[in-house]
């Protein structure tokens, strides 16, 4: 069984996020999602809700797990990290194992992300393979 972690927030619930999965767990039938949603300051967000920030990514994080599950997707756990998306993968990582890291982003000159260099970052310093999926 592979044990996968899902970096995302606004793109949590994206139709391409969704299908990357789907494909995952289509190559491995016992595949496993853990979800980490940064509790990004919400100023930052193009869209939310009132509430404190960790209150955001919780609501989104068990948003994504609902609709993953609907969607036969197993979810082994959803919630909020850190609010850098780098530092809440590496929170994440610490906690557990896993096989490979699927990061969710908007797309360049939309992200701040890929701003940050999340994905590279990622790529360079973690020694698991690291699937980037832009969401529209």
């Amino acid at each position: 069984m592979g044990r996968y972690l899902v970096v995302a927030h606004q793109t949590a619930e994206s139709r391409e996020l969704l299908e990357a999965l789907r494909g995952i767990a289509a190559d491995d039938s016992d595949a496993e999602f853990e979800l980490v949603v940064p509790a990004t300051a919400v100023q930052h967000l193009a869209a939310w809700t009132e509430g404190e920030a960790a209150s955001v990514a919780l609501e989104r994080a068990e948003a994504a797990r609902a609709r993953f599950e609907a969607e036969g997707i197993k979810v082994g756990d959803a919630r909020a990290g850190d609010a850098r998306p780098y530092e809440a993968a590496l929170d994440a990582l610490n906690d557990g194992s896993y096989d490979a890291i699927v990061v969710s982003t908007f797309p360049p000159g939309m992200s701040r992300w890929l701003g940050m260099d999340v994905v590279k970052r990622l790529e360079r310093n973690v020694s698991l393979p690291v699937t980037h999926v832009v969401a529209h």
